[in-house]
């Protein structure tokens, strides 16, 4: 099963999050099928392409927790 989910990027305290479409399974950091946008904690900066999202959900693909909370 795909899932959407957040992909770690940068040194610690200074984090950044790309939004991407992974195997459920797969680690945080590991392969991934998608990417389709970032988020900056720091500036609450979120771009995210609305039209990849919305084609992976028809296809199946769930919102992770940390996905969900962000798109709310």
């Amino acid at each position: 099963m795909l899932k959407i989910k957040l992909f770690q990027r940068g040194k610690k305290h200074q984090r950044t999050y790309r939004i991407v479409v992974a195997e459920a399974r797969s680690k945080r950091d590991g392969k991934f099928v998608a990417d389709l946008g970032s988020y900056d904690p720091k500036t609450k900066a979120l771009k995210i392409n609305q039209e990849q999202l919305e084609k992976w959900q028809r296809q199946g693909a769930q919102l992770s927790d940390g996905v969900r909370k962000l798109l709310l």
